[in-house]
């Protein structure tokens, strides 16, 4: 039977820099844990980039799931701050300054790194990180010993988080053996389930692996986002998704995608540019949710929404969600509309990037007067008492891969009030309602309806509790499987 390799370099990277998963780690981590359960942790195998990053070796599952629970666990640190802190939900700095250009530093710290001999980069290298890490450390001890003096109680210090990257380590502490990559036989393939566009050569990577191990290529994409709606993403970001894409995806004998939208997309996107697919994009249904949900937990140090009073949104708080949209329906409604009658709308997530006008405005209208909470960086268990005390949810993304939050508020017996845009439709279905994300007032009238109909809100969370099939994340496996052995023919 054909060994399925995966590239999990980018769970490495995306942990060396974020306290949480996001909903593409997430996605990743659940279909190889459905992979093995379907396939075998012998048939299913792992790798990271070799340090020259010229090739890969071979990482054991036990590494991927270590990495993924410091990930997705509180850790006694962040309570410790919280609890020492005292963080409140509606928490903001209070200026909004954008992050300084790191332009320059770059090139010197490139420049720097290109005269140390290459032999001992990967040692220097596992230093510096730590060194950073140490330092990081210090200064939030510092902070948190700052505020509890000014507030007269006893500091409670942060433990260090359990290293979650135990295999993140110099080559030579996972060495290569028997069962390594040099394993890979022709008819095997190299799956990418994450996001790897920060490798500007990873074209080159693929190439070699075909060509020398004779090995077939598949790739699961999200969305193409930063080539269709590039007002909403770092230039960056965009020249480097860019290059990514164009470069890599004519190597895919696989390609796959979270949701029909996005297949089509791309599929249509490849035919403007000329780009010869050697398989057409198939999609992948999304599991519901991520793993056993998490129980309901309330946090010392943050105060939470009295269950039955609130609207949610649950997404990062960046342009492209468009949480500017609900924060003018919110005004508008408490101008037109007795105040005790509109709920509270809770924004639950972390504060992400290019909305740095839209946080002023929340400051400077004191956050609606109340009527608007910021709740910061929720834990899973947060975030499960959070959607069983809301009265129904929102998500007015301007454009979406697929629409995670939506099926995850359906399963919680939550109605969804969502944009009717590319994939969100699928996500949503007959159970949500919607609204033009670039129509303010229509998006108004939607949600004003819900709001002043409370007979017919408590039958739409009745309708949604009694209709909605939860997806598992084993069809996602088992559909990637069916991929894998029978690929799409390619598009003409």
């Amino acid at each position: 039977m054909q060994t399925i390799w995966i590239d999990v370099e980018d769970l490495f990277d995306y942990a060396r820099a974020n306290p949480r998963p996001s909903g593409i780690q997430r996605v990743e981590f659940e279909i190889c844990r459905c992979l093995i359960k379907a396939a075998g942790e012998g048939t299913v195998r792992f790798l990271r980039h070799r340090t020259s990053g010229t090739g890969f070796r071979a990482v054991p599952w036990s590494a991927v799931e270590t990495l993924f629970a410091g990930l997705s666990s509180p850790t006694l640190a962040e309570e410790g701050e919280m609890l020492a802190t005292g963080t409140q939900a509606a928490s903001i700095p209070e200026s909004i300054v954008p992050p300084p250009p790191r332009r320059l530093r770059r090139r010197l710290l490139s420049w720097c790194a290109r005269r140390v001999p290459e032999r001992v980069r990967p040692a220097l290298g596992s230093a510096v990180l730590l060194q950073i890490s140490a330092l990081r450390q210090a200064a939030q001890a510092g902070q948190i010993a700052w505020q509890a003096m000014l507030q007269g109680r006893k500091p409670v210090l942060p433990q260090q988080k359990p290293l979650a990257l135990a295999e993140d380590s110099p080559e030579d502490a996972v060495p290569e053996g028997p069962d390594g990559f040099r394993d890979a036989r022709p008819g095997d393939i190299l799956l990418v389930l994450g996001s790897p566009w920060f490798h500007r050569r990873y074209a080159e990577l693929v190439a070699s692996a075909k060509r020398e191990k004779g090995i077939r290529f598949g790739v699961l994409l999200y969305d193409i986002i930063p080539l269709r709606r590039p007002e909403f993403c770092d230039h960056t970001l965009v020249d480097l998704f860019s290059g990514w894409l164009g470069s890599t995806l004519p190597h895919a004998d696989v390609v796959m995608a979270i949701s029909q939208a996005s297949a089509d997309d791309i599929a249509l996107y490849a035919r403007q540019n000329g780009w010869k697919l050697l398989a057409r994009p198939v999609a992948i249904p999304m599991g519901t949710g991520f793993g056993h949900p998490a129980p309901a937990v309330r946090l010392p140090g943050r105060e939470y929404p009295e269950a039955g009073s609130y609207a949610l949104i649950v997404s990062t708080i960046e342009a492209r969600k468009n949480h500017l949209l609900l924060f003018r329906v919110w005004r508008r409604m408490l101008e037109e509309m007795p105040r005790e009658k509109v709920p509270t709308l809770v924004f639950a997530g972390r504060v992400g990037w290019m909305v740095q006008d839209l946080m002023q405005q929340l400051k400077n209208a004191d956050y609606l007067g109340g009527k608007l909470v910021l709740f910061q960086d929720p834990t899973d268990g947060e975030l499960t008492t959070l959607y069983q005390g809301a009265q129904f949810t929102l998500f007015p993304s301007f454009y979406e891969g697929w629409g995670l939050p939506v099926t995850e508020s359906l399963s919680f017996g939550k109605p969804c009030i969502i944009s009717n845009t590319t994939s969100l439709p699928e996500a949503g279905g007959a159970l949500a309602r919607y609204f033009d994300p670039e129509n303010t007032t229509e998006a108004y009238r939607v949600v004003r309806e819900v709001v002043e109909d409370p007979e017919g809100l408590r039958n739409w969370q009745a309708r949604v509790a009694r209709d909605f099939r939860p997806v598992v994340w084993d069809e996602a496996a088992a559909a990637v499987l069916r991929a894998i052995e029978q690929p799409a023919e390619a598009p003409v």
